[in-house]
């Protein structure tokens, strides 16, 4: 099964190598990744013409054998970046359009028959991929979700954040629980649409979009990502205004999926 990765870049040039090398060594072998440099004012440019650089460039060695008849250490050289089964697609927005433009412009030019995004400031276990793949290709989920550590910027575990079974009452209607740690079929976009612009919780709106049309939803209960904290720093998402607003659209989407059952419907994406 291919899967692409969209990964949103905005002004993360401190973290973004760390986080497309977790894309790049999963242990899932057909991996389409597609950057979006939302018009970054930092680094991110600079990171990303290097790592394209480097990719089929860089190469590193290791100890192979030790020869005693003439003292050596032998080494084998080979490539950085293994190629086989990998592809990178950057896209650069001439001006900065936000988060859910930017996945939108990822999810757009996606060929996986699954996908998710993962922001450019998480870590990615290797894992991660084949996990969540092989979830959606041994149940009739259509959309796989598992749990995470939650990280500091030294990527100290400040948590380990696990997420329940699903429900529609648990995942949707107590709280948003489900949807950063994630994997579904690109066909759900064909079905629901793509992410809300004038959103902050575009996520979540999508996601219970997906649980309402009766997409499928499964658990993996294995902590799959590394999430960054930025608590602290009050920027972007985490500064106030925004933080509020966030979770002003979440709450409201809570209460409509309440009213969902309170209306009758049953459970949604079972």
């Amino acid at each position: 099964m291919l899967c692409t990765v969209v990964v949103p870049a905005y002004n993360q040039g401190r973290y973004l190598a760390a986080c497309l090398d977790s894309l790049w060594f999963q242990d899932h072998k057909d991996l389409e990744i597609v950057v979006v440099q939302d018009a970054s004012t930092d680094d991110t440019p600079q990171v990303l013409a290097a790592y394209q650089e480097g990719l089929p460039r860089d190469a590193v060695s290791y100890a192979s054998r030790y020869d005693p008849e003439t003292d050596t250490l032998e080494r084998v050289h080979h490539p950085r970046y293994p190629a086989a089964g990998r592809s990178l697609r950057v896209i650069e927005h001439p001006r900065n359009m936000g988060l859910a433009a930017a996945l939108n412009t990822g999810f757009s030019v996606a060929t996986g028959q699954a996908c998710t995004y993962v922001p450019a400031d998480d870590w990615c276990l290797p894992q991660m991929i084949a996990e969540l793949a092989r979830a959606l290709e041994h149940t009739p989920a259509d959309f796989a979700y598992a749990d995470m550590l939650i990280v500091d910027d030294a990527m100290r575990v400040v948590r380990r954040f696990d997420l329940p079974d699903y429900s529609f009452s648990r995942s949707f209607a107590d709280w948003y629980l489900c949807g950063n740690c994630k994997l579904y079929r690109r066909e759900l976009h064909a079905r629901f649409g793509f992410y809300d612009t004038a959103l902050l919780a575009h996520d979540h709106d999508l996601f219970q979009r997906f649980a309402l049309g009766g997409a499928r939803f499964v658990h993996v209960s294995k902590a799959l990502m590394a999430v960054r904290d930025h608590a602290e720093r009050q920027v972007d998402i985490h500064a106030p205004d925004n933080w509020a607003r966030l979770v002003g659209e979440s709450k409201s989407l809570v209460l409509k999926a309440r009213k969902h059952l309170r209306d009758g419907h049953g459970p949604a994406g079972a």
